[in-house]
């Protein structure tokens, strides 16, 4: 069996261990609070390897996209390749994703595989990778500040908006200009130009709900403030 094979797989039971031992030792929170604990590790570590292997171990994935994959890329696709499988199972049998997030945990396993069977473009992988998972531990804080009863108030509003910030700019900007960077490069093969093409039309689908959130939670704040003087007035008069 293939070494790749075998790393997949353990990371695939490392994942489901980490999960098990997270609903026996803290039950009473949940199978999603769990799942979701999870999920936090992993950003936060995918976010760290990817960090390392862009800005200190190389190559620099705007200038040499396209070259053989390394020993510490193959190692992040395969951690992160064992986590998407877990999750997109997890979500499937509890149904708790709708068709856009299962479309992006599906393309990003499909774009991790194909990733180490070329055994290239795998400091794109990496760096695509880094600008998926840097917003994740901030989406997460926000589900468990909502179900602790914490997320109305600075904080809420405070992960909010470093979240859509944080998302505009690694997904929208810097992953345009990475996109444009692959599109030009001779070295990439063009089912990988496609597949980048592909997650950031994606990425455009998830912005567009997050506008849309945006703008709800602008008009909530700035109808809330104008209530606020209102009542500020009026207790003034009185």
């Amino acid at each position: 069996m293939s070494p790749l094979v075998l790393g997949v797989g353990a990371c695939l039971a490392g994942w489901i261990a980490l999960y098990a031992l997270l609903c026996y030792t803290n039950g009473s929170c949940g199978y999603e609070w769990n799942c979701r604990l999870v999920t936090l590790f992993h950003g936060i570590l995918a976010v760290c390897i990817t960090a390392y292997i862009g800005y200190v171990d190389g190559p620099w994935p705007f200038t040499y996209p396209g070259t053989k994959n390394t020993p510490l890329q193959i190692t992040a696709l395969v951690v992160s390749l064992g986590y998407f499988i877990f999750d997109m199972a997890w979500c499937v049998y509890f149904r708790t994703e709708g068709l856009v997030m299962l479309a992006h945990h599906t393309m990003s396993i499909l774009g991790i595989l194909l990733t180490l069977w070329l055994e290239e473009s795998g400091i794109e992988s990496c760096a695509v990778l880094f600008g998926s998972e840097i917003t994740n531990p901030l989406l997460q804080t926000r589900w468990f500040l909502k179900h602790s009863g914490r997320y109305d108030g600075f904080l809420g509003d405070a992960v909010d908006a470093l979240f859509v910030l944080l998302f505009v700019c690694m997904r929208i900007f810097v992953g345009g200009a990475m996109l444009y960077c692959e599109l030009i490069s001779p070295r990439p093969k063009f089912i990988i130009k496609c597949g980048g093409v592909a997650m950031y039309a994606l990425s455009w689908v998830f912005m567009v709900d997050i506008g849309r959130f945006a703008y709800r939670k602008y008009q909530r704040w700035t109808n809330g403030h104008r209530a606020a003087e209102v009542n500020g007035r009026d207790a003034k008069r009185d």
